[in-house]
């Protein structure tokens, strides 16, 4: 374990000295927040600048687990970095648990960095216990998605990795309603997506509508769904590493 811990450390560096990582998870949802909080309107039960304040903080997260792993495992693979360390006296699975831990750990910053702004930019008053439960639920939702970064990084190679992401990542963004909130057809499309079930639940929770259950099924289930694949992927490609 203390070797997985080591590693995670080493991983959630390396993250931080990526630029890809601070543009997608830090830059761009800090700038899109601060040129359309203010924005006087309602959504989804509630003011239009809490709702987007939710919607940025997990888009940061959420690009953080998917986008700042999935080019770099598959490139990684490439490079024989994972062969190497099967040769050491980690377990397999120490390489993948430290790539969840990383993410988990460097989603942070983007759910911290949104929410003060929301508080001390956009002027958002909430009890502190929405606060906890809008960026535990913002943070989980998103680092869920570490595991299927692991799955098309395994899976796929650089050059066909990146693509893939980028598709993956407008589909849950657009459809799961971080870029705008959805109506019609949309939401409707969008209703079982982890990323519109974040914003849901966030959004109740301010609101002080009851959480429909199936929300919180749809993240347990998705979480699930992207282990699964991360599974499948490291053990269908074990033997070609």
């Amino acid at each position: 374990m203390n070797g997985t811990l080591i590693l995670a450390k080493a991983e959630i560096g390396r993250l931080w000295r990526n630029k890809r990582y601070f543009l997608f998870t830090l830059l761009i949802p800090v700038v899109l927040y601060l040129a359309v909080g203010k924005t006087k309107s309602t959504a989804y039960g509630t003011s239009f600048g809490v709702v987007y304040m939710i919607a940025m903080g997990t888009m940061g997260a959420f690009s953080g687990a998917l986008n700042g792993n999935a080019i770099r495992i598959s490139q990684e693979k490439k490079d024989g970095w994972i062969r190497q360390l099967r040769l050491t006296a980690l377990p397999a699975s120490s390489y993948v648990v430290a790539k969840i831990i990383a993410s988990m750990a460097t989603t942070v910053p983007s759910v911290v960095i949104v929410l003060l702004l929301g508080r001390f930019y956009g002027g958002i008053h909430l009890p502190a216990g929405h606060w906890l439960v809008i960026a535990v639920t913002m943070w989980f939702g998103a680092t869920i998605f570490a595991a299927l970064a692991v799955a098309i990084g395994y899976r796929f190679a650089p050059d066909q990795a990146q693509p893939v992401t980028m598709i993956v990542y407008f589909a849950f963004a657009v459809l799961g309603g971080l870029w705008f909130p959805l109506g019609g057809v949309m939401q409707k499309i969008g209703e079982g997506l982890p990323t519109y079930a974040v914003v849901r639940i966030c959004s109740d929770v301010v609101s002080g509508a009851s959480v429909p259950a199936y929300l919180v099924a749809a993240l347990i289930a998705w979480l699930a769904v992207f282990a699964a694949l991360a599974t499948l992927a490291v053990r269908t490609t074990a033997e070609s590493i």
